[in-house]
């Protein structure tokens, strides 16, 4: 097992750092660094209530906040580190580039503050599956008896984790594009891209601009650069990036494995990759069954997750103990009930349609409940692959229209109920249009495909209303 390169330390005493925005980063970052010494500048385009009583916390700190200007550079700024969500093309970074001022990320800083002996990163990134695999892999090293935590765009803030009283042995961290956008220097003992689809374009600006940035998530690694054998991009953001030697590229597939790739052979999870003389010989990880719930986009992830452990030199029965022991978050494929013979399952975060067509691959046949804030998405392709797996469609949402449009020119065959409200209460009405359509055996299948905001504050209330209607039909009939 290796450990993590940790960079030189910073003197930040007296330098002058902008944070660009308040919020869940940009609040943890701008109280470490004034604790550090450096002179601290918050800027934020909100001026609103919220912003003000945040502002008023770290005043009182002693921190600098400039409200209702997000792009002005504050005199004398030496460093700009941003939270995730500010945009490339944002003017305040046009100015600091003119200024020759370097903007870091979040993570960046983290990496930056990491003391020594600071603990290696395993790390996860891709368009669906991140969260879920981050989960995975922290389980499968805490079965190895490691020191972990799932830790970055999974909710645990990698600033906590790298200056918290905790030690770690190793670290499984989630990336997300914009986060590794901003971190130029991370360097990971071994990473996984696990897909690439259409998503978030329009702060990247093109798909090619966001695979890059996904890419960055394998530059300097030490030991294996994972990818996904079916999504040749993965593969291709493996051949360019600039690794340590001895570096290996290392492959998952749903199919039978070659040599240096992990994959599937009747049913088990096999590693033709960390053994030896992997021309002829593959180690058995875990059971298909022992993957929750076993739908063929869930075994891909844990296949990614055993790949990151066993190069972290985790024995195969950790594998195996560290898949049967976790249990996915809410809202991922997640079983509601069985009603009249009938299967509902919630997978609110398919809020893309990348997501959705993995969920619908796992189902055979299914009403699928869709729609919602499409993000300049398109359909047509997901339809066309999915058609034959549709009882019957229902739509709810802003963008309903875009599916209904795609379900007519490639499956107009598949009835439809398309929901012209986006009231909350729309949920309970579509549970019982899906009942209504389904017959026993079938799967109702909430994957929208697209955003819930519309309706909904996130995808968890949205996933919360649907289960919410499904029991409601299974103790009264009536949803």
């Amino acid at each position: 097992m290796g450990i993590g390169k940790v960079t030189e330390q910073l003197d930040w005493n007296g330098k002058k750092v902008t944070v660009a925005g308040l919020g869940v980063s940009g609040i943890p970052a701008a109280r470490v660094l004034h604790a550090r010494g450096a002179l601290v500048t918050v800027v934020n385009d909100g001026d609103d209530e919220r912003s003000r009583a945040q502002a008023a916390e770290l005043e009182a700190e002693g921190i600098t906040v400039h409200l209702g200007d997000g792009a002005t550079l504050p005199a004398g700024t030496e460093l700009i580190v941003t939270t995730p969500g500010w945009q490339p093309d944002k003017p305040l970074f046009a100015a600091a580039a003119e200024a020759g001022v370097e903007v870091w990320g979040d993570v960046e800083l983290a990496w930056r503050l990491r003391g020594p002996g600071a603990a290696p990163w395993l790390a996860v990134t891709g368009t669906n599956g991140k969260t879920t695999t981050v989960r995975m892999l922290a389980s499968i090293l805490e079965a190895a008896g490691l020191r972990t935590a799932a830790v970055g765009n999974i909710g645990v803030s990698l600033l906590d984790a790298v200056l918290g009283e905790e030690e770690y042995d190793v670290l499984a961290v989630e990336l997300s594009s914009y986060q590794l956008h901003w971190a130029p220097s991370v360097r990971a003992h071994s990473a996984a891209v696990l897909n690439l689809a259409p998503d978030h374009l329009d702060w990247h600006g093109s798909m090619e601009a966001y695979a890059a940035d996904k890419g960055r998530i394998y530059e300097g690694n030490q030991v294996a650069c994972v990818y996904n054998v079916a999504d040749k991009v993965t593969e291709d953001l493996v051949r360019e990036a600039d690794v340590e030697e001895g570096c290996r590229a290392i492959g998952f597939t749903l199919g039978t494995p070659g040599p240096s790739q992990l994959g599937v052979v009747e049913g088990i999870l096999v590693d033709r990759a960390f053994v030896e003389n992997r021309q002829k010989n593959a180690q058995e990880l875990a059971e298909v069954s022992d993957v929750q719930p076993p739908a063929p986009h869930n075994i891909a992830n844990a296949l990614a997750a055993a790949a990151l452990a066993r190069a972290f030199g985790v024995e195969a029965k950790a594998v195996r103990d560290g898949l049967k022991a976790f249990r996915p978050d809410p809202h991922r494929i997640e079983l509601v009930e069985e009603v009249e013979g009938v299967t509902y399952v919630d997978d609110s975060k398919a809020t893309n349609t990348h997501a959705a067509e993995a969920s619908l691959a796992a189902y055979d046949p299914i009403v699928w409940i869709a729609g919602g804030l499409a993000k300049g998405a398109t359909f047509d392709e997901l339809v066309q692959r999915s058609a034959k797996r549709l009882r019957g469609a229902v739509l709810i949402g802003a963008d309903r229209a875009l599916i209904r449009e795609a379900l007519a020119r490639h499956a107009p065959e598949v009835p439809v109920v398309d929901l012209d409200r986006t009231d909350t209460g729309a949920m309970s009405e579509a549970v019982r249009e899906a009942a209504r359509l389904a017959r026993p055996g079938d799967t109702v299948l909430l994957a929208p495909a697209c955003a819930s905001m519309d309706m909904f504050t996130n995808y968890n209330k949205r996933g919360e209303a649907f289960a919410d209607a499904v029991r409601a039909l299974a103790a009264t009939g009536d949803a």
